[in-house]
């Protein structure tokens, strides 16, 4: 990418870490952040123009009972019961680094989750090559954690975009490329999502999490 280019990329970079950010905000539990994208519609611009169709629609409310979101998040991605689904990559994987006993619906021995698996380590690994420290998610693979450092990868690459040197913006595609190839996870995410969401906001916030990612991935091949 030449530095004639500069403006455009750089504008667009800073987009994706204003968006990465929201995302990585309504996925770390911060409900006020995304009450205030669902009554603005901001979540339903971005939807809008994907190249393919996300069903948005539970994310456009003018009143927005933010108790009733934060008590959903909660059910579903902090407090083990019949609707909790982990947020973290290791506990969708379905070939564990090791062999271990659990009663998690999430684990069968040997062949499917943990915690704190090989894409946790990996995770680590980038956050330390880049000099990231997560402040989102309890985990390195925790989605929040992911979308944060994807944020911050875009901020950077904005910041070396804007000042022309392009070697230092493509250190940061590169970042990026590295932890998209890793959030194949987010489709068994959605769907376990699906299963056990019972008012619909945050199956189409994972939904929309995971055609952004995936599309992001598709810009930077």
């Amino acid at each position: 990418m030449s530095t004639t280019d500069t403006p455009t990329a750089a504008a667009v970079a800073d987009a994706r870490a204003d968006l990465y950010g929201l995302l990585a905000a309504a996925l770390d539990g911060e409900t006020d952040v995304l009450a205030a994208a669902m009554r603005d519609g901001s979540l339903v611009d971005v939807a809008a123009t994907l190249p393919v169709g996300v069903d948005a629609a539970p994310l456009d409310r003018e009143d927005v009972d933010e108790e009733a979101l934060s008590i959903a998040f909660d059910n579903l991605f902090v407090v083990p019961g019949p609707r909790y689904v982990p947020p973290m990559a290791s506990a969708h994987r379905d070939d564990p680094s090791e062999s271990f006993e659990s009663d998690s619906p999430f684990h069968e021995e040997g062949t499917a989750g943990e915690l704190l698996g090989d894409p946790a380590s990996t995770m680590a690994s980038l956050y330390e090559r880049a000099g990231f420290r997560p402040d989102r998610g309890d985990f390195p693979d925790h989605v929040a954690a992911q979308l944060a450092f994807l944020e911050a990868t875009a901020r950077a690459a904005t910041q070396a975009l804007e000042s022309g040197d392009d070697d230092r913006a493509a250190q940061f595609r590169s970042l990026q490329q590295k932890t998209l190839s890793r959030l194949g996870w987010l489709d068994a995410f959605h769907r376990h999502v699906a299963d056990a969401d019972t008012d619909g906001a945050y199956t189409a916030l994972v939904a929309l999490t995971r055609t952004v990612a995936a599309w992001h991935a598709r810009d930077l091949e």
